[in-house]
């Protein structure tokens, strides 16, 4: 039985799936029925020298990634859950049976081995928070000369600005100061693209038009991955990334087909005990905080315009660029996981 907090349609948004995320979908049926934009290279730059540029053909990939509807992945996935019981949780307790009983308003206690909370983590108790002091604008937007199969990670003085492929289209997330995204959300459709092209370079023309715009705060976040006995927490519940090489939902897939398979792999009577947490906890340990570790020094390195270190960060993208061995390195953890492995 499924918990499913409010309402159950999930949002429209163009999301970035890693090629190791598409094995996952693969291996639970479901992608065949997923549309989505290949991304075949990623061009990697910031304003001066230095630039990298990874491409899928040098790890024998058909694309490093995809990009595709958060609203399709969810329905895809929704239709092989055999019961969803819908409310928000209130609390949970332990039983006198040694089960965790979950509690909801209105509704009667739900009791089982094992309560996972994979709700985004909206009311969580974070042991750790960061604030970036970034607002990421997203919006969809037209290119002159659109580049087929190519996604755009162009690092400015004020944060990341990812262009994805999407159909015809580009998903655009844009992060800046929260006073610079107050401003572009302000202008008018014309002077967005004029900023926008400022911003990121002639490389595909002008751009000629833009859906609606929406800015949300980007923050660290980190929480337990076991907040009480006979609980565990995945996804953007354990922590929340900066969406700076698009780590985020990729990392919550991971941690849910860990947890999918270690429930297949032990006897009934194990699920949700000491053992089986401290288990997950063990294995899921070096992929979060390497990925919550790339996607902070991207952010933190990155984001400003100190002259000093803009030269270091385009001696560090041409570097990269001039040594296939480490370009493979990274990138097959941006695919794969710290564990670099499908």
């Amino acid at each position: 039985m499924t918990w499913a907090a409010g309402e159950t349609d999930a949002a429209d948004r163009p999301i970035a799936l890693s090629h190791g995320s598409r094995l996952i979908l693969e291996r639970l049926g479901v992608w065949a029925r997923i549309p989505n934009t290949p991304i075949e290279t990623v061009h990697i730059s910031h304003p001066g020298f230095g630039r990298t540029v990874m491409r899928s053909v040098e790890h024998g990939l058909p694309a490093l990634g995809y990009v595709s509807s958060y609203a399709h992945i969810v329905q895809q996935l929704a239709q092989g859950i055999p019961e969803v019981v819908q409310g928000n949780l209130g609390d949970w307790q332990i039983g006198k049976d040694g089960s965790v009983v979950s509690q909801l308003p209105d509704a009667s206690p739900l009791r089982a081995r094992l309560l996972v909370l994979a709700d985004g983590g909206a009311n969580r108790d974070w042991k750790y928070r960061r604030d970036y002091r970034q607002q990421a604008i997203v919006a969809e937007v037209a290119a002159e000369r659109p580049q087929r199969g190519v996604a755009w990670e162009r690092f400015t003085s004020e944060g990341p600005l990812a262009l994805l492929p999407h159909g015809d289209r580009y998903a655009l997330v844009w992060s800046v100061r929260p006073d610079t995204a107050a401003s572009l959300l302000g202008l008018s459709d014309a002077s967005f693209l004029a900023a926008l092209r400022e911003a990121f370079g002639g490389r595909m023309g002008e751009f000629r038009g833009v859906g609606q715009r929406s800015a949300f705060p980007l923050w660290l976040r980190r929480g337990s991955f076991s907040p009480g006995s006979r609980v565990l927490s995945i996804g953007n519940a354990a922590q929340t990334l900066h969406p700076v090489a698009g780590q985020g939902f990729n990392l919550g897939l991971r941690d849910a087909w860990e947890l999918a398979q270690m429930l297949l792999d032990v006897r009934k009577d194990e699920i949700g005990t000491d053992r089986f947490v401290a288990r997950y906890v063990r294995r899921r340990r070096a992929d979060r905080y390497a990925a919550i570790g790339v996607t902070d020094f991207f952010t933190t390195i990155f984001s400003n315009s100190v002259p000093p270190l803009a030269a270091v960060r385009g001696a560090g993208l041409a570097l990269l660029d001039a040594c296939p061995p480490a370009r493979h390195f990274l990138a097959r953890r941006m695919i794969f996981g710290a564990r670099a492995l499908p």
